[in-house]
């Protein structure tokens, strides 16, 4: 049987080739995790809390998606409107973003490439163009929603003085940040994520706090699955936002910020153990956080008549109206926590952008100019945004749903190629998932892509109007389709589901 781990990529490719190609992290950038002598390549080192923390980080980072404007706008709306009875929900799709994200950090690891590098080998030029076109319109969808955030969150804080393009500029900013902490190594970068981390827990916590919410609906809530007619566009948005395209090719990258020998089956183990163990902390730090959010608007505005008029813009002044000032005001709280998560979630759009661009194209830019070029993609249509929308909440709310529309188009670009990837031996070696995972990740997969399909046909049959549009949304949608199913057909080969060889066999 061949050794499928003498090499992290495809088999028969040269070191020479490799060397010449876009790389995530150069070896100089990345952590030292240590050897431990006197082991052979296949065992795999006992636990260790020391290795844990030096591997505790990528995961934290791909938690920022979780954390962002745009999900604690559908956390403050699903509370608003849901009360406490869709938190079982959100604990389930964190659940299966969690899985979509190991799959993608298990990529990163076995392979030593990121899933668009893999992509550019994987798929021919004109399928590899529309994925990075893709990728990059959701990132910048994103990155508008981010943005903006934190400008409402600067103008909260600012008491008004402060209007919502000068947020943005100032937001616009953090690139120059990402690229200041950057030079100070990797783990330095990392902390700062874990200080907005923790910023935007007591922030949170603080309101919960304030709040009070009741703790036996909120278990009970957790606990019994409840769904309603009423309720359903709040349950799909609570799914549809915790899948977000760009963190799955940001976290395929992070994990290669360790220095793990691909060649050794055992180092390649530990990784993956080490991954999941931090990710799955991450995940559930950023449930906790999402609980806060949706009990605190839960408690105060669910069956009131503001309930469906909330959104970021107005969130703050609502929580001020109905909770008062206190020993320190609650606006200030709520616009302390919503510039953590705009600022932590910007930057690591840039980081994602980075690796978005220069593993598509195979681009050996400098960092500098590379995260300049990802960040003017997104900071001229914002500032556009801001400019228009700045006095039109209405109108900010109806922006956002088209983003979140544009979002959800793109998610089967990121989440079928990975799915493909990781089930094929001659990417993955006898790291490929087994067939109970496999059925379990695309039964997600099409859980996921299904709910936001809904989302799509929903926000569609309202704004469809006139024989024009009409056409083109459904030329669009035949297009759409017939390029899914392309991704589906290359990647998968349905044979091997039912009656996979033994020696193929994946771990589970």
């Amino acid at each position: 049987m061949q050794d499928h781990h003498r090499q992290p990529l495809l088999l028969n490719r040269g070191e020479e080739a490799k060397a010449e190609q876009e790389t995530a992290y150069d070896s100089d950038e990345k952590v030292i995790i240590g050897i431990d002598a006197g082991y052979d390549s296949e065992y795999t080192p006992p636990f260790s809390w020391r290795k844990l923390w030096l591997f505790t980080g990528p995961g934290f980072l791909m938690s920022i998606a979780f954390l962002d404007p745009g999900n604690l706008e559908g956390d403050l709306q699903a509370g608003a409107i849901a009360g406490y009875s869709l938190l079982w929900l959100l604990l389930w799709a964190t659940a299966m973003g969690l899985l979509v994200q190991l799959l993608a950090a298990r990529l990163g690891v076995a392979t030593g490439r990121h899933l668009a590098e893999l992509c550019r080998e994987e798929y021919p030029s004109w399928a590899r163009m529309v994925l990075w076109v893709m990728a990059e319109l959701a990132l910048i969808g994103a990155d508008i929603q981010e943005v903006i955030g934190s400008a409402i969150a600067i103008k909260i804080l600012s008491n008004g003085v402060l209007p919502l393009w000068s947020g943005v500029v100032i937001t616009a900013c953090d690139c120059f940040i990402f690229l200041f902490l950057e030079n100070y190594g990797v783990r330095k970068l990392e902390a700062v994520f874990a200080v907005l981390i923790a910023t935007m827990a007591l922030s949170f916590a603080w309101m919960f706090g304030d709040a009070k919410p009741s703790g036996k609906e909120l278990l009970l809530g957790i606990l019994v699955p409840k769904l309603s007619s009423k309720t359903i566009q709040q349950a799909v948005g609570v799914v549809g936002c915790i899948i977000m395209p760009h963190n799955i090719f940001l976290h395929s990258a992070l994990v290669q910020s360790r220095d793990v020998d691909h060649t050794k089956k055992g180092r390649v183990a530990e990784a993956l153990r080490y991954y999941s163990i931090e990710s799955t902390i991450a995940l559930m730090v950023s449930f906790i956080i999402n609980l806060f959010v949706t009990t605190v608007f839960a408690k105060g505005f669910y069956g009131t008549e503001l309930a469906n008029s909330i959104g970021l813009v107005n969130a703050g002044r609502y929580l001020q109206e109905k909770y008062g000032g206190g020993l320190f005001p609650i606006l200030y709280i709520w616009g302390i926590g919503l510039l953590a998560a705009g600022q932590s979630s910007t930057i690591t759009g840039t980081y994602a952008g980075q690796f978005i661009m220069g593993g598509f194209l195979n681009l050996r830019l400098k960092k500098w100019l590379r995260a300049l070029i990802t960040r003017s993609f997104a900071i001229v249509p914002t500032m556009i945004v801001a400019l228009v929308f700045d006095t039109s909440e209405d109108t900010l709310d109806v922006l956002n749903e088209w983003l979140n529309v544009l979002q959800s188009i793109q998610i089967p670009f990121a989440l079928i190629p990975l799915l493909c990837l990781v089930s094929k031996e001659q990417i993955m070696g006898t790291f490929k998932i087994g067939t109970v995972l496999k059925m379990i990740s695309w039964l997600v997969a099409c859980l996921v892509i299904v709910i936001n399909g809904y989302l799509l046909v929903d926000f569609f049959s309202n704004e469809a109007k006139g024989v024009i549009f009409i056409t083109g949304i459904c030329i669009f949608t035949g297009a759409y389709v017939a390029f899914i199913v392309y991704l589906v057909s290359r990647g998968i080969n349905f044979s091997s589901w039912c009656c996979p060889p033994k020696h193929a066999e994946g771990i589970e």
